[in-house]
């Protein structure tokens, strides 16, 4: 079935059809449920190129991706994100448009996207402090939504984020409750927003109850398993070795873990672990008893959430930005207990 036989069908014109499936304002929802739910019955898909040239849009979503070694992006977590925003894009019949680059050929990479009109839209990853690609997306008049934040004028753009400095401060104090004292940050790379206000967040709980941060318990660097085991080898080998972790993510735990074992000491036990956890459809923190205790957030639910705010700002441009901060829940798991000594 075609758009002409679809819109016969129900007695409507191409226009209001179309119109109808692609979610303009103008036709009411009683129309727009009408006509979805006849596509549907009919299995009714409609001719992308011929939309394309209907509605002046390509359909398709851009993904610019720096192939440094030392980035954050090279993260297994980006899959979860992306299966995320295909389901939306899928579902509202868009494509994904993945260019991979170089670091240095990033900024010019969005220049040609824009230039050449092949997406309708980007979604920033692992935005920096002041990160120069939000000043270039709205000089470009590209529609955009950056899956973080970059610390300044972020009223100004449309973002999705978790809520990272409560998350990290949760966990400190959690860890203070149980009577730990050293407590070591093992975080992501500090050029990155996240990984910044995750610090910040710890330092705070601290400083709350008379403590100050010490640098020798604290870590910064690209969030792999090998760092983990390398950090906690080496301050729980140093004169004051700290009887808890902090950590920014689950596959650095996985080395953290490692680096315990190999030491002799246990889990939960001699030495508590918190993590932060992404909820991984491919990397679970336990069945029924998470392994870690964790800071927990969707990262494909963000991505859900990025896709569909993207394609609101490409439908209706004279929105506002839109800004969304998700809080991650405390989930007790069997990695954290008193600190030795201590009942």
């Amino acid at each position: 079935m075609n758009l002409k036989e679809l819109a016969a069908s129900l007695g409507l014109s191409q226009t209001t059809v179309s119109r109808a499936l692609n979610d303009y304002p103008e036709v009411s929802e009683a129309t727009r449920q009408r006509v979805k739910e006849a596509a549907r019955r009919n299995n009714y898909r409609p001719n992308t190129r011929a939309k394309s040239l209907a509605t002046g849009r390509t359909m398709a979503i851009g993904h610019v991706i720096p192939v440094s070694t030392r980035h954050e992006i090279v993260n297994p977590i980006f899959a979860d994100f992306i299966a995320g925003a295909g389901e939306v894009y899928a579902r509202n019949n868009h494509d994904l448009l993945l260019s991979v680059v170089p670091d240095r050929d990033e900024e010019q990479a969005y220049r040609d996207l824009a230039a050449k009109g092949s997406v309708d839209g980007a979604i920033v990853h692992a935005p920096r402090p002041e990160d120069p690609r939000i000043a270039l997306l709205s000089r470009l008049g590209l529609p955009f939504v950056v899956h973080g934040r970059a610390g300044v004028g972020d009223g100004s753009y449309s973002w999705v984020d978790v809520n990272n400095r409560r998350a990290f401060h949760r966990a400190t104090e959690f860890l203070l409750d149980l009577g730990h004292r050293r407590i070591a940050l093992i975080n992501g790379q500090e050029a990155m927003d996240f990984a910044r206000r995750r610090r910040e967040g710890y330092e705070t709980a601290l400083a709350e109850r008379g403590l100050r941060a010490d640098p020798a318990l604290m870590r910064s660097d690209e969030m792999t398993e090998f760092y983990g085991y390398r950090s906690a080898r080496q301050m729980l080998e140093g004169p004051q070795p700290p009887t808890a972790f902090l950590v920014s993510s689950m596959i650095t735990a996985i080395g953290v873990r490692r680096a315990l074992g190999d030491m002799g000491l246990r889990l939960g036990r001699d030495v508590s672990v918190v993590i932060h956890d992404d909820e991984l459809s491919y990397l679970r923190n336990g069945e029924d008893i998470p392994i870690f205790t964790a800071t927990r957030s969707s990262v494909k639910q963000a991505g859900r959430i990025c896709a569909e705010i993207l394609l609101d700002i490409i439908r209706n441009p004279g929105r506002p930005p839109r800004h969304v901060l998700l809080e991650a829940e405390l989930t007790v798991g069997e990695s954290t207990g008193p600190a030795p000594g201590r009942p």
